[in-house]
């Protein structure tokens, strides 16, 4: 009988500190001392955060010595992958308008840039971070 999985992979990246612990793990492979290390909460709640990553099988833990060593296993995301792929629609359609709109006035000057740059020049030549042209 499969044990009922408590998480799923959204769940599971939802956390922040989860999300750091996948990018680090993405790096090398890592002990759970040192990753205790790296955040500001004690190493029983690391290894929680790691038990719900092994969990969701987007890490492996192997023992090695007398630690538990953990590995990312990427595959697990393209679940995530797949979620977001519909979403590209949009993003893809506002990059494509975004694309017309820079083709469609790069040979016209922008409307007021002139005017702005003409006024912070009589004014002291600082724009609006301070920082002098």
């Amino acid at each position: 009988m499969i044990p009922e999985q408590k998480h799923d992979v959204f769940q599971a990246i939802a956390d922040p500190t989860r999300r750091k612990m996948l990018r680090m793990l993405a790096e090398k492979e890592q002990s759970v001392t040192h990753m205790s290390r790296q955040f500001p909460i004690s190493r029983t709640a690391v290894s929680k955060h790691l038990r719900i990553l092994a969990e969701t099988q987007l890490v492996r833990a192997e023992k090695v010595g007398k630690e538990k060593r953990y590995t990312l296993q990427p595959e697990a995301l393209q679940e995530v992958k797949e979620w977001l792929s519909y979403f590209e629609q949009f993003w893809d359609n506002k990059l494509a308008q975004l694309k017309h709109l820079v083709e469609e006035h790069d040979d016209q000057p922008l409307k007021g840039v002139k005017k702005q740059t003409t006024m912070r020049k009589q004014h002291g030549g600082a724009d609006q971070n301070g920082v002098d042209e």
